[in-house]
């Protein structure tokens, strides 16, 4: 990340505040809370946090019970974001939508981004009235505030506290701070996309981590859906391959409800489908209303990127990450960062897909050197052990020795066959068989340790590959998934461990396979989400198990420890 030049921040400081030379005492004396304020706008580095800062700070320096910040988006035409400070939670709520900046006053201030101080803002002819639920505001000051010298919103301020109006003296006040909040929150970004571009590239590691690891193509196409979802913070990931009738259909999902999506077929006629397979992407902005979105599913969702998964000249498939109705947009920074994790995702399918084919090659190779030693070399010396006994047998005067060699010379020929049957099994091409069990456990616990910084402990209790069917190990595997990526994105574990035991007994008597993720995070605060632990429930229970929540190993039982349980 780069790092502010801190004499252009000393200069643009040094500009904002020659504004306050030559005037009164008054305003001399409110320097001090100035300076203060300025010092507090700048405390600190995650974007949002800053912007409520700023939103605060701006209250106390103008004495304003209310304050907000709306962030211009990108094309400069509404709001993409609106910051509020002084409005009750319960109030906020039942107002409802926020502003989006494409008419009223705080619109007309997008487009002349001029400082405006108003008496009474319910009188200017750009105002368009509050929504049912509004507190009342009469009092009104807009300042712009800019980032590098760009337009990047406007901090507002209203009811000037003891119904006095908004003085000159605030203007000033606030017209400093808003330079300072410029160069707060350009330092936010900064950090901001410094660490998306972190996360991304971390995922794009756990990614080709996963997938070079071995496993089948199922859950290699799984790994993808579940590290985009997180990556681009949508409600779901998931990745569609091509059909032979030319559309695409989804075969791998990671949302609240998976089974509602996988299968389901684009049809070739979308719009969507032509540009995907051609390997140009394709933002939406709200699904639910977008022509070009064809299938049931577009109702459930906002806005959405749907990228094709290409590399080499081949388009593999596509990757969808569709964010909630009434969601924030795609920036363009998580845009191109998601294209660039996409080629990456296409690139680890590709060299997964060439190491199988290798790995494939070579299972070929030592079979046929195998089943060329078994001919060559075993049959023939078999053959000339059975030709010597029956000399042996011809030779002999003593019937019980006649009678055992004979034995032995038929048993002989029936091993012969039996190899020449194996021969020709290794001369056919094999099935593909599912990697086990404990090999796939190991891969999703090798994935999550990118992300969380430590490779989780673990443990296998009784012989998991051999009395773990396969369905049931799917679904351990995804519950698995699911917890690793609960205590990753809430937790914050120092230490996380896995025990996958097959000797468990459920207290109906029936034999069972037990998954625990035990860690030493915070826990589930209240009120918290808890859509990923009604799915894991919802897995045990399609299996006739359970799911449950115990204490971490954190001291004094802190943390969290996920039970899944499911019969044999």
């Amino acid at each position: 990340m780069a790092e502010p030049d801190p004499q252009d921040s000393l200069d643009a400081a040094t500009r904002a505040t020659r504004s306050l030379q030559g005037l009164s005492t008054e305003l001399t004396a409110r320097v001090p809370q100035l300076l203060e304020a300025m010092r507090s706008v700048g405390a600190g580095l995650e974007l949002h946090s800053t912007l409520d800062r700023i939103c605060e700070t701006a209250a106390e320096l103008a004495h304003a019970r209310y304050a907000a910040i709306g962030v211009v988006d990108e094309l400069g035409e509404g709001l993409s974001d609106f910051v509020t400070y002084g409005v009750p939670q319960e109030v906020a709520e039942a107002i409802g939508r926020r502003p989006d900046g494409h008419r009223g006053l705080l619109g007309a201030l997008i487009h002349d981004p001029d400082p405006v101080r108003l008496a009474d803002l319910s009188t200017d002819p750009r105002s368009a009235g509050f929504p049912a639920g509004h507190p009342r505001m009469r009092s009104f000051l807009g300042v712009p505030i800019r980032v590098q010298g760009e337009i990047f919103g406007n901090l507002y301020l209203t009811e000037k506290r003891h119904g006095a109006e908004f003085s000159d003296y605030d203007l000033h006040m606030v017209r400093v701070l808003a330079t300072e909040a410029g160069i707060a929150i350009g330092n936010a970004r900064l950090y901001e996309a410094a660490r998306q571009r972190e996360h991304w590239i971390d995922g794009s590691v756990a990614v080709t981590t996963a997938l070079l690891s071995g496993g089948d193509a199922d859950e290699a196409l799984s790994v993808v859906a579940e590290q985009a979802r997180r990556l681009a913070d949508s409600a779901a990931g998931i990745v569609l391959l091509p059909t032979g009738e030319g559309g695409l259909e989804i075969v791998a999902v990671s949302s609240d409800d998976p089974s509602s999506s996988l299968g389901v077929i684009i049809p070739p006629r979308s719009a969507v489908v032509a540009k995907l397979l051609a390997g140009e992407a394709v933002f939406i902005d709200d699904s639910a209303t977008d022509s070009r979105m064809i299938t049931r599913l577009a109702d459930r969702f906002g806005p959405s990127m749907m990228l094709p998964l290409h590399s080499g000249g081949r388009v593999l498939g596509a990757l969808a990450t569709p964010r909630s109705r009434g969601a924030r947009p795609f920036t363009e920074s998580e845009r191109t960062l998601a294209t660039q994790f996409a080629s990456q995702a296409a690139l680890a399918l590709m060299m997964a897909e060439a190491q199988r084919d290798r790995e494939r090659l070579a299972v070929y190779e030592d079979r046929d050197r195998i089943a060329r030693d078994l001919h060559d070399l075993v049959i023939q010396r078999l053959f000339a052990t059975g030709m010597m006994l029956e000399s042996a047998q011809r030779r002999s005067v003593v019937p019980e020795v006649r009678t055992g060699v004979g034995r032995a010379v038929d048993e002989l020929d029936v091993t012969i066959q039996e190899i020449r049957t194996a021969i020709f099994a290794l001369q056919q091409e094999p099935a593909e068989a599912p990697s086990g069990l404990r090999t796939r456990v190991l891969r999703e616990i090798n994935m999550a340790a990118v992300p969380l910084g430590f490779k989780p402990a673990h443990r296998f209790l009784g012989p998991v590959d051999s009395l773990v069917g396969e369905l049931t190990g799917k679904n351990l595997v995804a519950a698995l998934r699911e917890a690793l990526s609960n205590a990753f994105r809430h937790a914050g574990a120092s230490l996380i461990d896995v025990v996958v035991d097959a000797t468990v007994t459920l207290p109906d008597g029936r034999a069972a396979v037990r998954l625990s993720v035990a860690d030493d995070g915070v826990g589930i605060p209240e009120g918290g989400r808890r859509s990923g632990l009604r799915n894991l429930a919802r897995r045990a229970e399609s299996l006739g198990g359970s799911s449950r929540i115990e204490p971490g190993v954190g001291e004094g039982g802190g943390g969290t420890t996920v039970v899944w349980e499911a019969p044999l």
